[in-house]
């Protein structure tokens, strides 16, 4: 028996959970929290519906939240074994996972403000887990290199390959063996694209038999790499002309370090005027620092600004911001600025603060550069509605609203086809499974891969079972 129980990302892009058994072994792949409306959220992160004592082992895929950020509610299952990564991964996960616990804790008091001061359409929240239990979990971390094979579980050996969508991210390769069967299963967590800065492109694995694939942007096609730059460039320009402030709410690893090396190369070359740049986000500064650890996972041309002691990550007016008082002070200055700020679908952290101030004003500018999930801030705001709320009272929506999807770190259709087919061409693929994407998205990609002749994709729904 070789089985898949999808118990989150099935027919949605968060909460990222796949559970693997056979007759001899149970492995978890992710485990991240859900995003979107708080209740119903709130209600799925809490009851994580693992037996962990039977629970062998858990691979990450990568240290972003929806794939990880549920770690720490694992020993509340009864979970003690190892969580195998890429050694870039264990790094990330100790500085995000002590940030997610301590935005949950800051908004829960803050909620319990509003609620003291009156609110009554707010309910009080409590924190899904605490500093300890990130502490426990990250003893459990096991940090494994790229390209080679270790045996995690009777029958079950995983190989981590570059999935080049951000720093220490992992297509996981299993290869399976149970009562007589072998199996290779390749899970690409988040694909990511072709020539984006700093990481190294992704890998396609040989020899799978199954691919669980994401589909986030299984339904469209991406803006060219190459036209990030110009746009980024008159968005800024523009809004400079207006006085105007410009609000980058941006995912905290990855997102953040690839638009600062832009910034930085449109300040080079003089695109921009210089005005000052906040990296607003105390887990941005942490992280900035562990891609400094990790240079094996770039490509060239971020290892040559490296090896010319030029970092990548810095230029002439950039300021990170980690204190308080300091990133209240950015809300007080009139001068245009760019405020780069988690998290990046606008659910939590300091950008709230950030946008709660600028968005009622036409001067100023919001530019999305990531996916914004259904029932998120960001959603609402991307969908251009005229009111949304931040922190339980409503803000009229009067600034400019900009998506740069060219800063998608997800490939897009066309690259999740290509990847389809390379996987394809290295091997005898006989059944895809999409997860991680929203119904239309992954309906649009699975017609796409049948009318090439790929084998019917499967797109399971929550708590559906699979036989591979």
């Amino acid at each position: 028996m070789i089985e898949l129980t999808f118990l989150g990302a099935a027919q949605a892009v968060t909460g990222s959970k796949h559970l693997l058994r056979t007759s001899r072994a149970s492995v978890l792949l992710d485990c991240g929290l859900f995003q979107g409306r708080r209740r119903e959220s709130f209600q799925k992160n809490r009851n994580i519906p693992i037996d962990g004592t039977k629970l062998d082992a858990a691979v990450l895929s990568h240290a972003h939240i929806d794939h990880s950020g549920a770690l720490p509610l694992l020993g509340g299952t009864g979970f003690n074994g190892p969580i195998y990564a890429t050694s870039a991964t264990r790094d990330l996960c100790a500085p995000m996972l002590l940030d997610a616990a301590a935005i949950q804790a800051a908004d829960a008091r803050h909620i319990a403000k509003l609620i003291a001061r009156g609110a009554t359409d707010l309910e009080p929240v409590e924190p899904l887990y605490s500093a300890d239990d990130v502490v426990s979990v990250l003893g459990q971390m096991v940090g494994l290199p790229y390209h080679q094979t270790h045996q995690i579980a009777d029958g079950v050996s995983v190989t981590f390959l570059d999935a080049g969508h951000v720093l220490g991210s992992a297509i996981v390769v299993l290869d399976i063996e149970d009562e007589g069967r072998k199996l290779r299963l390749a899970f690409t967590g988040d694909l990511g694209r072709h020539h984006l800065p700093i990481l190294r492109d992704p890998q396609v694995p040989q020899g799978i038999d199954c691919l669980m694939s994401e589909s986030t942007y299984g339904d469209r096609l991406h803006a060219p790499i190459g036209e990030m730059a110009d746009e980024l460039a008159a968005v800024v320009c523009r809004t400079h002309a207006r006085g105007g402030k410009i609000v980058i709410p941006s995912f905290a690893l990855e997102r953040t370090q690839e638009i600062v090396y832009e910034l930085k190369g449109l300040r080079a070359r003089k695109r921009i005027p210089e005005i000052p740049v906040y990296v607003d986000s105390p887990l941005s500064v942490k992280l900035t620092d562990v891609f400094r650890m990790h240079p094996e996972c770039y490509d060239r041309d971020a290892r040559e600004l490296l090896a010319g002691q030029d970092s990548p990550f810095q230029f002439e007016g950039l300021k990170y911001v980690s204190e308080v008082e300091d990133s209240k002070a950015i809300d007080m200055e009139e001068r245009p600025s760019i405020i780069i700020s988690a998290s990046g679908m606008c659910e939590a952290g300091r950008v709230l603060h950030h946008l709660r101030t600028t968005i009622t004003d036409s001067k100023n500018t919001v530019v999305i550069v990531g996916f914004q999930a259904q029932y998120t801030l960001g959603r609402r705001i991307v969908e251009r509605r005229r009111e949304v709320r931040i922190f339980g009272v409503l803000q009229p929506l009067r600034a400019e609203v900009v998506v740069l999807d060219g800063f998608s770190a997800h490939a897009d259709q066309k690259g999740l086809i290509d990847f389809a087919e390379g996987v394809r061409s290295g091997g005898p693929l006989r059944q895809i499974i999409l997860v991680h994407g929203e119904p239309p998205a992954q309906a649009a990609l699975a017609r796409e891969l049948a009318a090439r002749g790929f084998p019917t994709p499967k797109i399971p729904g929550p708590g559906e079972q699979l036989l591979l």
